[in-house]
């Protein structure tokens, strides 16, 4: 899932990974990931200064921690998917839930997912759904699902995230299968069926796609839901639509890593931000769902909207998780090749 912030905080990561001393937290996530008010807040109320190291990719976080052997740093924030990895490779330590405060303030729809099944392991913190935006003064036809985005009218027209498992699910999704689903076939048929939407792709790009919907190079886009929040912020006359085929959902987990130096550090660092009105300010920053209920009442009315999930939305979603690796070499086989007929 790919991190947008709702505005630029000032850079306080360090190149590398400094030794950590005892009251600092060596914090490995995204950039732009909390409000610049946050981080000063814990340090001033704590004592304990934060060293934020950044990473790309998710599978650069992993490669890092499996070199440090589950050291190094105090507290991960990363996608579903890849924590799955990490606790099955032990690089991740279970919590001690009488340290953690908040606890009892995370929604009950954010735990329990399948990369943490007994909630043994994580914090929630954020989660998004892929969702298409479209401008109706640009659009000629009602778009109510994915299968929509085929339309003639939309030739050149569509922008999409760069993102090849949601991309290719969205078609497995029209063809009414399951997004991890391991049947080669039905892989296949989805990629045949995807390359007939390359005519109508414009962009396919990851970071500030919303910018060419705002600025109406694009009519149309598949959207992380951070992108969505900027878009409809910058513009409210844009149309969200939740596709009727169902809903790619996901979540974005903290968790301390197996010999993580100062795990009290990180224990803190939860609890400030798990406190309902900090929680509120962190998603209203990160634009992506509240996953502390107790923070919803908080949520600037209106942005309430955007960052806490429609009811009744649970039952339409599914999680994209890991599948075996000869399924996901024929899912970039076929992303390849849709990219190039896209031109992309």
């Amino acid at each position: 899932m790919k991190k947008i912030g709702l505005v630029l905080i000032a850079m306080i990561a360090l190149a590398g990974c400094s030794k950590p001393t005892q009251k600092s937290l060596t914090l490995f996530t995204w950039a732009e990931m909390f409000p610049q008010e946050i981080l000063e807040g814990f340090e001033k109320e704590t004592g304990i200064s934060i060293n934020y190291v950044n990473f790309d990719y998710d599978e650069t976080m992993l490669t890092r921690l499996e070199a440090a052997g589950g050291g190094d740093y105090d507290l991960i924030i990363a996608d579903d998917y890849i924590i799955e990895t990490a606790i099955a490779g032990g690089l991740v330590q279970k919590l001690d839930k009488s340290r953690l405060t908040g606890y009892g303030n995370i929604n009950p729809l954010y735990q329990g997912p399948f990369y943490d099944p007994n909630d043994e392991y994580t914090v929630p913190y954020g989660a998004g759904v892929q969702t298409i935006v479209y401008d109706p003064s640009q659009v000629i036809i009602s778009i109510r699902g994915y299968a929509d985005l085929w339309d003639s009218s939309l030739r050149n027209r569509i922008g999409i995230i760069d993102n090849y498992r949601v991309i290719d699910g969205l078609a497995l999704k029209v063809l009414g299968k399951s997004y991890n689903t391991n049947d080669l076939a039905d892989i296949q048929a989805a990629g045949s069926r995807l390359l007939s939407l390359a005519p109508n792709i414009r962009l396919i790009r990851d970071d500030n796609l919303q910018d060419e919907l705002i600025s109406g190079e694009i009519a149309a886009a598949v959207m992380y839901t951070g992108q969505v929040t900027m878009a409809k912020l910058e513009r409210p006359d844009l149309s969200i639509v939740f596709p009727r085929e169902g809903i790619g959902f996901g979540i974005m987990g903290a968790f301390i890593p197996s010999k993580a130096p100062n795990a009290e550090a990180a224990y803190a660092f939860l609890n400030y931000i798990m406190d309902p009105r900090r929680g509120a300010q962190c998603f209203e920053f990160l634009g992506y769902y509240s996953t502390f209920a107790a923070s919803d009442a908080y949520i600037s009315p209106g942005l309430k909207e955007f960052l806490t999930l429609p009811a009744g939305f649970s039952t339409n979603m599914e999680m994209i998780q890991n599948i075996n690796p000869e399924t996901d070499e024929e899912h970039e086989r076929i992303w390849t090749a849709f990219k190039a007929a896209a031109g992309r």
